[in-house]
């Protein structure tokens, strides 16, 4: 009545399968049936998780990782993963500095994150990639609101799918203990994005006032 171990029995016409106790599996769908994206991929909690969650959907996946030496180090990069998946490290140092030279500082986050989407677009339609994925999750932090979103996206040469936007910290950091991510996610190390933080980010910037002072880089 209370087995340490249930033992399943399956006959069929040419024989029988015996197996112990069923392991759940990831789900999903086979990688590749559902076509291809580039991810943005930040060496934080965030991104792996949305990568996992895209790749169980059946997307095969080309990772985009953004670096800025010498104000990141080594740590901050993204090892290649296993299976078909191949990893750009963009050297971003130079176009942070002119953002920062050039443009207001309450700005600086939302045209660094629309360069991002305008070199992974390229990227990702060299590629063959049909989409964006990144690990966005609404209202996180304060380039992640609705409008901030709306500037972002608006740079964007491919549709971009955020499977992590309606999930709170907790949701997405049980995911990323579940898919052994966690642990690697949390080591020290200076990410792009927080090394230019400006002190007062703008909240609800406007698509036309971005690309205003947008203007004054030569971004092509």
């Amino acid at each position: 009545h209370e087995p340490d171990i249930t033992v399943t029995v399956e006959i069929r016409d040419f024989g029988a399968y015996v197996r112990g106790e069923a392991e759940r599996g990831a789900g999903g769908i086979p990688v590749g049936t559902g076509g291809k994206a580039a991810v943005l991929i930040s060496g934080g909690i965030d991104s792996p998780v949305a990568a996992w969650m895209m790749a169980k959907r059946g997307v095969e996946l080309t990772a985009v990782h953004f670096a800025s030496p010498p104000y990141t180090s080594e740590r901050a990069r993204v090892s290649e993963y296993s299976g078909r998946m191949r990893l750009f490290t963009v050297p971003f140092t130079k176009i942070q500095e002119t953002i920062q030279a050039r443009c207001p500082e309450e700005l600086f986050t939302i045209i660094m994150r629309r360069m991002m989407m305008k070199i992974a677009s390229h990227i990702g339609t060299r590629e063959g990639c049909a989409a964006l994925i990144t690990g966005e999750s609404l209202g996180q932090v304060a380039s992640q609101t609705i409008h901030a979103i709306a500037c972002t996206d608006a740079a964007a040469g491919l549709p971009v799918f955020r499977p992590l936007i309606g999930m709170d910290k907790e949701e997405i950091v049980r995911i990323s203990r579940k898919i052994e991510a966690f642990d690697i996610s949390i080591q020290p190390y200076e990410d792009c994005c927080t090394v230019f933080t400006p002190r007062h980010p703008k909240t609800k910037p406007s698509v036309e006032e971005t690309r205003e002072y947008e203007a004054a880089l030569d971004v092509e």
